[in-house]
């Protein structure tokens, strides 16, 4: 696409085209003295790993801090790494650490004038802040245990740090800004940055001739850019939510052969706009392993020419799917990868493991899988992960594996350890998987209020109760067995992925959520919308006849997801409809007549020839349904 001035664009765009290759005025603007990003610098910042934030909290205009999210490929983190953020969240942020739902890390509450050196301290010390945000592709997801007797888990890791390499902004302003010039030494695979300067198969910047962007150019992307790479039958990291997805496939000596390739998946959606949609990705073929960087390049330049840069509603590659089919969208890609994309590879059951608890490894080692509610790394009355996880990685020098469900897997841990180390959470409080609900195991929420712009209501700080609710719910209706997945953002930009819950919540209002039935344990299926405005209070009153009716009518074995599917929306609204709620049901014995209303309801039977008995009971059922 001719980037010109005639062509229609957003005020962002005109932003990423004067910044010169993602400078602005940040290099002046971090050393003057004001607490804040102009506006314009602001949205430059996200391309550099950084949201300004304001504590929502605060009443009036509190202070501006930052929001810095690590790029940690395969949430893959050393344990140098961890204990500078474990270090920088004290001295400079709010004291927590907080893990994300795609693999990476965030810092909360950093000033705008040490956000320098907590990014110097974050490079110096093996991470990195760079395209963790912004228009361009996020951080590559992977599954997260560290297998060592499985190769295509290691090809899964190994691949998803390559096209983080291959899709990480060239132009070197990064460490000119925030580095005085310093580049990190980094290891990146020569296949990769030979596959990023390779003209002719795939694609480069051609609009600009030796660009410090040769697969981005000027432009960047319309909007950001999501990857994952995984293995059969393996979706924590829900696979089809992505604008690109890898599987890898192995022969039958494990050797890898290549990769089903999956694109179109996004999440982000705005309340009552039609316009707006969430998609699972779909299948368009199969790739050799030697040219699948120059598959990932075609698509990334695809969606780079022809994403609406007017809309950013409508940017996502998702759209370009969504108005085009599959068919056009391979049509088009032929002009960037000239081969026919081969038939995809036949895969297994997808199925869901949050690898929670002690594993093995494969090579004499274990990882211990530490469920984290909502990603929050902190310490409270009861409870101090945070200080037993720092106690652990200093001891015994162990590398993290963040995971896709915001939990930690504490890895390569050897056998004369692992007394010690759950002897360490124990003891502060930190429970092991089996003595966890299992509703908080499968749960998720985004962070929202008070630091995310977006938010229109809670999230994190209110789904432990929303839990513990729905929980004492299930026990009341005999169900105290059943879990299932639940996902709670504080907006419909989807950011906890709620649209592949079995039930999610959806910010919709204060105190306020759109709720969605029928996703899928395993993350393959698109949940509904049941309820646009539910208010948090009356969570009880709407869950309560679903519950009722999967308890009544499910199939043997099956799932609250699948059951919801099964019926669908319009089976559940009706039974929801004509529902009595159960202590109403409890109180029609105790119900009685006046004489005044006796009198009117015989005179009803007379008039209508119907035996007085039925008169009755119609009225009590009425005014009980009232009641309820």
């Amino acid at each position: 696409m001719d980037m010109t001035e005639t062509v229609r664009r957003s005020r962002e765009e005109g932003i990423k085209e004067r910044s010169e290759f993602l400078r602005g005025t940040l290099p002046t603007e971090i050393k003057e003295p004001t607490p804040a990003f102009s506006r314009d610098a602001a949205q430059i910042l996200k391309f550099h790993g950084t949201y300004q934030q304001r504590d929502r909290d605060q009443k009036g205009d509190s202070p501006y801090t930052m929001m810095l999210r690590t790029r940690t490929p395969s949430g893959v983190v050393a344990p140098s790494l961890y204990l500078t953020l474990d270090t920088l969240c004290d001295r400079y942020g709010n004291h927590t650490i907080r893990v994300t739902d795609r693999q990476a890390f965030q810092l909360h509450g950093v000033p705008k004038a040490n956000l320098q050196t907590v990014i110097q301290e974050i490079v110096h010390h093996m991470g990195s802040t760079l395209g963790a945000c912004g228009d361009v592709n996020r951080n590559v997801m992977a599954p997260p245990p560290p297998y060592k007797n499985s190769p295509a888990y290691t090809y899964a890791r190994t691949y998803a740090r390559n096209i983080a390499d291959l899709l990480a902004p060239q132009a070197g302003t990064y460490y000119e800004v925030w580095l005085d010039g310093e580049k990190a030494i980094t290891a990146e695979a020569p296949e990769v940055t030979t596959a990023r300067n390779q003209r002719g198969r795939g694609t480069v910047d051609t609009n600009i001739p030796d660009s410090p962007e040769p697969i981005y150019g000027r432009q960047y992307m319309p909007r950001k850019f999501k990857v994952a790479v995984t293995v059969p039958g393996d979706n924590s990291v829900d696979l089809f939510t992505n604008d690109l997805a890898l599987v890898v496939i192995v022969d039958g000596a494990d050797q890898l052969q290549g990769f089903n390739v999956y694109v179109g998946g996004g999440m982000g959606r705005t309340h009552r706009d039609e316009q707006t949609i969430v998609r699972l990705a779909d299948g368009i073929g199969f790739v050799p392993v030697d040219h699948i960087y120059e598959v990932v390049k075609a698509v990334v330049a695809l969606q780079r020419d022809h994403g609406d840069r007017l809309n950013r509603k409508h940017a996502r590659l998702k759209y370009l799917l969504h108005d085009w089919g599959v068919e056009k969208f391979t049509q088009v890609l032929r002009d960037y990868y000239p081969d026919e994309l081969a038939p995809l590879v036949e895969l297994p059951p997808f199925t869901y493991q949050d690898y929670l608890g002690w594993h093995d490894q494969g090579d004499g080692r274990r990882f211990l899988g530490i469920s984290i509610p909502n990603g929050r790394i902190t310490d409270r009355e009861g409870w101090q992960l945070k200080t037993a996880l720092k106690e652990i990685v200093e001891r015994f020098q162990l590398p993290l594996h963040l995971t896709p469900q915001q939990n930690v897997l504490i890895c390569d841990v050897s056998p004369d350890i692992g007394g010690e180390i759950e002897r360490i959470l124990t003891d502060r409080g930190v429970l092991m998987a089996d003595a966890i609900d299992r509703l908080e195991r499968q749960s998720m929420a985004c962070p929202a209020l008070p630091t995310c712009g977006l938010a229109v209501t809670e999230s994190e700080r209110v789904l432990p109760d929303v839990l513990h609710r729905i929980r004492a719910l299930l026990e009341r209706l005999n169900l105290g067995q059943e879990s299932f997945v639940v996902r709670m953002t504080g907006c419909p930009n989807g950011c906890a992925r709620p649209y592949m819950a079995e039930l999610g919540f959806v910010g919709s209002g204060i105190g306020e959520y759109q709720v969605w039935l029928g996703g899928t344990l395993n993350s393959t299926r698109l949940a509904e919308p049941y309820i646009d405005r539910m208010p948090l209070d009356k969570l009880e009153v709407s869950l309560e006849p679903i519950f009722i009716y999967f308890r009544e009518e499910r199939q043997p074995g099956e799932l609250f997801g699948d059951f919801c599917a099964r019926k669908g929306i319009d089976a559940l609204r009706e039974f929801a409809a004509n529902y009595v709620p159960s202590k109403v049901k409890d109180m029609r014995h105790r119900v009685t007549l006046s004489p005044a209303v006796y009198q009117r309801l015989k005179e009803k039977s007379t008039s209508s020839n119907r035996p007085m008995k039925d008169i009755v009971e119609a009225a009590i059922e009425q005014y009980l349904n009232n009641l309820g």
